[in-house]
């Protein structure tokens, strides 16, 4: 790879993997609850995908078209809600929360790297990269509306 940007850009974005994947890693370990012990650890897993795939991208091992766009529904919670405090204990609910925020901010990362690219496959690359990002921050605002307001008998 003779891009110097694209290399540059490529390592700031395998390092935002890295981060993510100790984030969650970290708040695994502080948890007892083995349900979302089990969802840290998949979001955990998941960017290290990421981690993978940009390496792989970067050594020239497969292009943009190796991700798939997604149709996402982006339920908006975690921008509407009160940010837990990672310092106190967390329930299961708001740890569901602060994964949403972590994801919504990958998103971002990704979002803002690509607006500033040319058209192209780094371009397009980018924006898949943001998509994954928003399929996760989808599955933890469901798994969190699903546990902060759990359906009753009556409906």
């Amino acid at each position: 790879m003779g891009d110097k940007k694209l290399e540059y850009l490529l390592d700031v974005a395998i390092k935002n993997e890295e981060d993510a994947y100790n984030f969650y890693m970290d708040l695994h370990n502080k948890l007892a609850d083995k349900e979302i012990k089990d969802t840290l650890k998949f979001l955990a897993d998941e960017e290290k995908k990421h981690k993978e795939f940009l390496i792989k991208y970067k050594q020239g091992g497969f292009g943009a078209e190796a991700l798939k766009l997604d149709a996402v529904i982006d339920y908006k919670i975690v921008e509407h809600a009160e940010k837990p405090d990672l310092q106190k204990n967390l329930d299961t609910k708001d740890v569901y929360l602060v994964a949403a925020d972590k994801e919504l901010n990958s998103y971002r990362f990704y979002k803002s790297l690509a607006d500033v690219e040319p058209a192209g496959e780094v371009k397009e690359m980018l924006l898949k990269m943001a998509n994954e990002e928003m399929k996760h921050k989808e599955k933890v605002e469901y798994l969190y509306s699903n546990t902060a307001f759990p359906q009753t008998a009556g409906g």
